[in-house]
């Protein structure tokens, strides 16, 4: 007799835990040829509501730390993923890839993560700036995390699109809450497996599954949420994302590009997930005599 295989059933990862939808709702993942793979938990409002929670509890701890220390933790990161690398290739495969290109993008993946590790104690160098004033004062430009974004990641990439938008958020101090693709979510689900056995503090990236159709309405409206990354290409989405936005004036940015490319890198991801301050400092001045005036 035939052996049935047990086929895993994903579940969302928030705030640092594996819960399945509130809802208990899932749908069944196909392979291209029509055989299914999984099954992946159908993600509703409900759900996104409590990573909001989660997001935002876990903020101040993560934009507080060091510099130094997210990167160290980004670096971890990358280096739990490189143990697991034969898994996210084979959960690519089995999305329909094929194995020269699942072990680029996985392989892109993991360096992209690095490359963001690094950018974690250097980016503020790059963005400060000390400006000319007319009066005493030394007045000086830092940039600051916004604080919870809300991610709806790339529909035809399972892994590299998801690291790609997700990594300089976090990398920046922000938190994150991020939609996988719903026709490829194998490699985003295994991605939380990773964070959550990495140094990565529960909540600060939270991933659900499920429609963009049902999601995105939400990801724009919550009133706790700062910025929104839309990664798609469907227009209707796009418009209604940019005009919801506007009920607490989160920013919006859309980014439709080729994640597989190096101009697919840049610092300047991280300082879109920023607010720049401005701090001014009075400068006293000292006379010959030692009087300050």
């Amino acid at each position: 007799m035939a052996r049935l295989e047990v086929l895993k059933t994903y579940k969302l990862y928030v705030g640092g835990q594996f819960p399945r939808s509130e809802s208990g709702r899932y749908y069944p993942l196909s392979n291209p040829k029509g055989q299914m793979i999984a099954n992946i938990s159908l993600g509703s409002r409900k759900d996104f509501r409590n990573a909001v929670v989660a997001a935002r509890a876990a903020w101040s701890g993560w934009s507080g730390r060091a510099a130094f220390n997210r990167g160290q933790i980004l670096y971890r990161i990358a280096e739990m993923m490189e143990g697991r690398r034969e898994q996210f290739v084979a959960e690519l495969m089995q999305q329909g890839a094929q194995r020269k290109n699942a072990e680029a993008e996985t392989a892109t993946a993991i360096d992209r993560i690095v490359y963001y590790a690094g950018w974690c104690d250097k980016y503020q160098q790059v963005f400060s700036a000390v400006n000319p004033v007319a009066s005493s004062h030394f007045n000086f430009s830092i940039p600051e995390s916004m604080g919870v974004v809300s991610i709806i990641a790339d529909e035809q990439t399972s892994l590299i699109g998801i690291v790609s938008v997700v990594l300089p958020i976090i990398a920046g101090g922000n938190v994150a809450i991020v939609l996988a693709s719903e026709s490829k979510p194998l490699c985003a689900v295994t991605l939380g497996e990773v964070l959550a056995t990495s140094d990565l503090p529960g909540g600060v990236v939270n991933i659900l599954t499920g429609r963009s159709k049902e999601l995105a309405s939400h990801f724009a409206s919550h009133m706790d949420v700062n910025a929104v990354v839309y990664c798609r290409s469907v227009p209707e989405e796009k418009k209604m994302i940019q005009e919801t936005s506007a009920l607490n004036i989160k920013r919006v940015f859309h980014y439709e590009k080729d994640w597989m490319k190096d101009t697919s890198e840049s610092p300047y991801f991280i300082l879109d997930g920023q607010e720049i301050k401005t701090t001014w400092h009075p400068i006293e001045n000292i006379g010959v005599s030692g009087a300050k005036y």
